[in-house]
Parts: C-alpha cells; sequence; structure tokens
C-alpha cells in the first residue's frame, strides 16, 4: 500500500504549513489588485504580524484563498522580494527576510510623497498610559486594572529568566519524578482516558476526592469532595476568593509581615488592607480586632508563616476563630507549605478546628488553600480551595463565569499521581532532600559570613531568614547580592512599615531548588557582593 511521500523519501526538507494571509482588496478602486496586494503584505511584515523568517503561503495557495489570478500574487510577491521584504528558500516558498533594510523601518502609512514633499517625521516616544491617562486614549486601563498593574508588577518577570541562586518559593525542579508523569501521560492518552470537552467549574471528581482524603488525613481538615474546587494555585484562589466575598473598601487583615502575593489580590479587588502585627506567636488577633473590629476577611498563614516562619499557638487561632463568629467575617487559611516540616508532627490545620467548632448554628468561617506548585513544579499550575457547604453554590457560579475551569487532562494526571502513591513517596524523598539543603545553607553561612549574616534553623519551609548586622539596609544588601548573580528578597519588602521585628535588616534565601555545592558558592559570591559595605545606624 503506498501513501504521501515523506520529506525524507523526496530528499526535500519539509516545511510547516505558512499562515492565512488576511488582506482586504478592491477591485473597484484605481490601484491594480497586485499593488493592493503588496501595499497590504508590506504593512503586516513592518508590524511585526509577520515577524522575520516567518513563511509566507506560495502563490498558488494565496491567491486560491483570495480569489484572485495567481499571477496577481506572482507580481505582487516579487515587488517585495525586490525592496527586500522577502526572500526565496529553496523548496521552502517564500518567507520573510530575518533583516529589513533599515531606511524601511522608518515608514510611516503606506503612501507616495508627493515632489518635494519632506519626509514624515516619527513621534517622540511616550511612557505607556495608566488609568490616569487622557480619556481619549486607547490604552487607558480602569481603575481596578491600574491595581492589578501595580500588584503583580514584583511577580511579572519571575517566570522570565531562570532561578538564580536563593530564590524564593522555587521548589526542587530537579527532583520532580519527570518520566514517571510522562509514563501517566501517555497512559491516559493510550487507554482514551482524557477528557477532550468542558469540565466541571469544581474540578475533576477523581483528583477532588483524593485532595479531600489528603488533606482530612495528613492535614486535620474535615470537607467532603464537593466543598474541593481546583484552581491554578494559591494567586486564583486568592483571586476568586475576592470576586465573591469582598466589596470596595471592604477591610481586610492582612499579616505584617506578610505574603506579597495575597496583599496585591486583595488590593486589586478594591479591599482597604488592615496591617495586622505578626509575633513569635502568629498573628496578633487583639491588635487586629483594635484596628479593625468589623473586617470582612482576615488571610493568615498560620502552619508556618510566611515570611517568618511563626507558628500560630493554640490560644491565638481560638481567638482568631471565635473573632470571625462574633464578626461574620471569613478567615482565608494559606497552608502553602505545610508538607515540608522536618521536625516534630505535623500541625493540624486551622479549617480543622473552625469545623469541629461549627455547631449551634454557627457556621464554619474558613477556606482553606492549598498548592501542588510548591510540592511538585510551578509548571503544572494546580492548587485547590476547600470552602464551607454554604459557599459551595456560590464559588461554583462565580468559576463558571470566570475562566470556566482548570484544565482537565493534567488533573486526571495528578489524580492517578496522588492515587497510586506516587504522590506520598515524592513528598518524603523531597522532604529529606530540602532538610539536607538547609543544613547546607546553615553550615554555609556559619563557615563563610557568619559576621554578615545570622541564621537559625527552621522545622519547615522553603527558605530561610537571615539578619543582617545592625544599621546594614537589606534594600542594599539585595542590590550588592544581584551583581554577584545571587537572587535574595529583603524582609523589609513584606512590611507595612517599622515594626519590633523590623528592628534589624535581613534577607529571604530560598534552599529548595539549589543542591549543596550550589548553595556553598552562592554564599561565597554574598560574601563577595557583601565587601567593603560600610554599615551605617540609620
Amino acid at each position: 500500500m503506498s501513501g504521501p511521500k515523506s520529506s525524507a523519501a523526496t530528499g526535500r526538507r519539509r516545511v510547516a504549513d505558512a499562515p492565512v494571509i488576511l488582506v482586504p482588496l478592491d477591485a473597484s478602486a484605481p490601484a491594480p489588485l497586485y499593488r493592493q496586494l503588496y501595499d497590504g503584505l508590506r504593512e503586516a511584515i513592518l508590524a511585526g504580524r509577520f515577524p522575520p523568517r516567518a513563511r509566507v503561503p506560495s502563490t498558488r495557495v494565496l491567491a486560491a484563498d483570495l480569489g484572485v489570478a495567481r499571477n496577481t500574487v506572482v507580481l505582487a510577491y516579487d515587488q517585495l522580494r525586490t525592496e527586500g521584504y522577502l526572500e526565496g528558500t529553496r523548496g521552502g516558498g517564500s518567507r520573510v527576510r530575518a533583516t529589513i533594510p533599515d531606511r524601511l523601518l522608518h515608514v510611516g502609512p503606506t503612501r507616495r510623497r508627493s515632489p518635494g514633499e519632506a519626509p514624515a517625521t516619527r513621534p517622540p516616544k511616550t511612557s505607556a498610559p495608566t488609568h490616569e491617562s487622557p480619556s481619549h486614549s486607547p490604552a487607558r486601563v480602569s481603575a481596578r486594572g491600574a491595581m492589578l498593574v501595580d500588584a503583580g508588577r514584583s511577580f511579572a518577570q519571575r517566570g522570565r529568566t531562570a532561578p538564580r541562586t536563593f530564590r524564593l518559593g522555587v521548589p526542587a525542579l530537579d527532583a520532580f519524578p519527570a518520566r514517571l508523569w510522562a509514563r501517566l501521560t501517555a497512559r491516559g492518552w493510550r487507554d482514551g482516558a482524557v477528557a477532550l470537552g468542558d469540565g466541571d467549574p469544581l474540578g475533576e471528581p477523581a483528583l477532588r476526592d483524593a485532595i479531600a482524603s489528603y488533606v482530612t488525613t495528613s492535614r486535620g481538615a474535615r470537607c467532603t469532595t464537593d466543598q474541593v474546587f481546583i484552581v491554578n494555585g494559591t494567586q486564583h484562589a486568592l483571586d476568586l476568593v475576592a470576586r465573591v466575598l469582598l466589596d470596595p473598601g471592604d477591610a481586610v487583615w492582612v499579616e505584617d509581615p506578610g505574603y506579597l502575593g495575597a496583599r496585591a489580590a486583595l488590593a486589586a479587588a478594591g479591599a482597604r488592607i488592615v496591617p495586622v502585627r505578626v509575633d513569635e506567636h502568629g498573628l496578633d488577633v487583639a491588635e487586629g480586632e483594635h484596628a479593625s473590629p468589623g473586617a470582612r476577611l482576615a488571610y493568615v498563614t498560620p502552619s508556618h508563616q510566611f515570611p517568618l516562619g511563626a507558628v500560630m499557638s493554640a490560644p491565638r487561632r481560638l481567638a482568631l476563630l471565635a473573632w470571625a463568629r462574633r464578626a461574620r467575617a471569613w478567615i482565608v487559611e494559606d497552608d502553602y507549605d505545610s508538607e515540608f516540616r522536618y521536625v516534630g508532627r505535623p500541625l493540624p490545620c486551622l479549617q480543622g478546628m473552625d469545623a469541629a467548632g461549627a455547631v449551634d448554628g454557627e457556621g464554619a468561617r474558613v477556606l482553606y488553600v492549598g498548592t501542588f506548585n510548591k510540592t511538585l513544579v510551578p509548571g503544572i499550575r494546580l492548587g485547590y480551595l476547600v470552602v464551607p457547604e454554604p459557599l459551595v453554590d456560590a464559588f461554583h457560579g462565580a468559576r463558571a463565569a470566570t475562566d470556566r475551569h482548570t484544565g482537565t487532562f493534567v488533573q486526571n494526571v495528578l489524580a492517578d499521581f496522588i492515587g497510586e502513591g506516587h504522590y506520598a513517596r515524592h513528598l518524603r524523598r523531597v522532604r529529606a532532600l530540602y532538610a539536607e539543603r538547609q543544613r547546607a545553607l546553615l553550615d554555609a553561612v556559619n563557615e563563610t559570613m557568619p559576621d554578615l549574616l545570622t541564621m537559625s534553623p527552621d522545622a519547615a519551609g522553603l527558605h530561610l531568614v537571615g539578619w543582617l548586622p545592625p544599621g546594614m539596609d537589606d534594600d542594599r544588601a539585595t542590590e550588592l547580592a544581584l551583581r554577584e548573580g545571587v537572587e535574595t528578597f529583603p524582609l523589609s519588602r513584606f512590611a507595612f512599615g517599622p515594626t519590633p521585628v523590623m528592628e534589624r535588616g535581613a534577607l529571604l534565601l530560598g534552599y529548595a531548588a539549589f543542591d549543596p555545592r550550589e548553595v556553598r558558592d552562592g554564599i561565597r559570591r554574598l560574601r563577595r557582593g557583601f565587601q567593603g559595605v560600610r554599615v551605617v545606624e540609620k
């Protein structure tokens, strides 16, 4: 049985199909059709709609698409080749030239100047418009859009570069079981277990079942599968919570210092942020009640406070739950890294305490957020949100109205990964790995720069706090580190202002993604960056 000849059989290099070109042509216009086609293609190339080396359709295909004679396309292409816009490749048709002649980059709208007419000057560049731009500007954004832009600015660059040593929040990418994940993925396609249509806004049932079982047994949560929503991560969960539960101007407690991503999502929703001091016992509930007793919501990280690492004490947890019931407020519990505890028994989550105490008509007040972007890898973009039963319908509708659902196939792969025991084995493996890497960081600091960085072990987490000498500015220290290719984060950026815990500057150093050799090298470079620094009392 014979079939189409392959490119190898014909000896010709296979060229990917070119995109369809849409050029408006008017047979009644004074300009001939080939000239109209030339002008349209030239404008598309200059505007970047056809990037350098992009293939253009063959003359036969384009003529058929546009309903014109092939010779019309041939004439237009010939003119574009003559002027340096296109080049022909043997067996590959025509492509946009890699380099357009410089003089052509400055041509404005396609129009010939009359004799003696001076060339048009290019308008000066202006800064990007904001929500304060004039109302006639086509790029004007809403007030909420401007808040989103400001809130996301510090996160926008993270995905564009490979992690530098000590970047925060990056798990061990080298420890991800990629081959196993690939086998599970291939098995799903091979067995036909691939959902190609729309999914449930709550998420795939198999994954929600697995998560409900996991958080109940491992985290002490109290929930059913119906309360679990699959989201794309913590930021997505916080955005969804803010959309459903907050009105512009509502007061929200946030930890000070605390997670910038939560502050960003809540502020972008129009919430009035109320900073509440954190100490060695976690969020100071009494201070929160004094500052804003009628707040609508509180965001907390009780199992391992970010960024300081404190564990919220039992009295504080009970006080927080009591306040939420009195104020009819909501609590968002971000349990972002509780799987990585190296000393002692795992701590039960706040949500379990809340659900257990929800009696006598008082409903549960805690929404519980977890993520696989830390326990596995950020690239899978999966997390979960557990909501109290009375809110399930509201969140279901809101999810359907916004982004519909998270990708279904990766959810089913993760459900198999958890259900077959791979997830539990992966957590045991990386927990030991992270404990080793934390010890490597502590040893490197104590050996190389104990005079410039004071660091203590932490019972959990993916980063450590290194305290600087009194009077040394942590923003400046971060700049010096970056010059040496080391990416630290100043503690002061997580705070709203001076607090007792912020009397000294400090740097946050993530260690999970870096092996002991990289850790030691990073500390040596950090020490080199700090050489000659003068400590000035503030």
